[in-house]
């Protein structure tokens, strides 16, 4: 049995052969990838064994591409709430737990009610119990120290923490762009 197409996804890199991003990981559904092949944007790196066909063409789906032109990451990435889950690695900065995103906050070190301001060197990942505690109070006074002060990450910080969460999914094909300056096991 045949895979269907939309369970092919193109790992996209860029111009260096490096993923635009690793999390999310950066995939286009099959046919952006087309497209982009038709209007000679990308290099097929490497192709899934499914193939598709119109009227005149008939190709098989491409499972890695490459962008033709280099594009320049943003060395400051954006300050979202996903961004600063990210920087501290999904993990709770007072009780260290580990948590699915939906199960994490942010709490403001210094709270907006005392004068504190929503940005990277005031804000880090809390679970909701921890959040809770330490409440509407400085450090000080809840005894809830951050593990790790916070800090405004480069966008290579954000893509290598990234890295050590993979998607449920990876295709074989993208594995030596993943991870193709990890260091190889010796045999």
């Amino acid at each position: 049995m045949q895979t269907s197409p939309e369970s092919c996804p193109a790992l996209v890199l860029n111009a260096d052969f490096r993923p635009l991003s690793y999390f999310p990981l950066s995939l286009w559904p099959w046919q952006e990838a087309v497209k982009a092949v038709f209007l000679d944007r990308v290099n097929i790196v490497s192709e899934y064994d499914r193939t598709v066909r119109s009227p005149s063409v008939e190709m098989r789906l491409p499972s890695v591409i490459a962008l033709k032109e280099f594009i320049a990451l943003s060395r400051r990435p954006a300050f979202t709430r996903f961004n600063v889950f990210l920087r501290d690695r999904f993990a709770c900065q007072f009780c260290s737990g580990s948590y699915a995103t939906p199960e994490l906050t942010f709490d403001h070190i210094v709270p907006r009610s005392r004068g504190g301001r929503t940005t990277w060197l005031n804000v880090v990942t809390a679970c909701q119990t921890c959040n809770l505690l330490k409440g509407n109070r400085l450090p000080r006074e809840s005894g809830m120290y951050p593990k790790r002060q916070p800090y405004q990450p480069t966008t290579l910080q954000l893509q290598e923490n990234g890295r050590r969460f993979p998607p449920n999914y990876l295709h074989q094909s993208w594995r030596d762009f993943l991870y193709w300056d990890s260091e190889l096991e010796q045999g």
